[in-house]
């Protein structure tokens, strides 16, 4: 099973970026994006774009899914 949460993490922490960074340049509030990367809750799909074009990477990487299937 995919965790989501650890691999949204994953993406933000190798771009060196805090979770103020990522809310200041996406608009989505620190406090979401810490719970998604807890696993407390998962983000909708309009969230996971916005996340997937500002870490430049497809929807698949985003969560992990490209590890599993290849």
């Amino acid at each position: 099973m995919i965790n989501y949460g650890k691999e949204l993490k994953y993406h933000r922490i190798v771009r060196n970026k805090s979770l103020r960074d990522v809310e200041k340049d996406t608009g989505i509030s620190d406090t979401n994006l810490s719970r998604w990367e807890n696993g407390k809750v998962l983000p909708n799909i309009d969230f996971c774009v916005i996340l997937a074009d500002y870490y430049e990477i497809s929807l698949d990487e985003l969560i992990g899914r490209d590890t599993y299937y290849k």
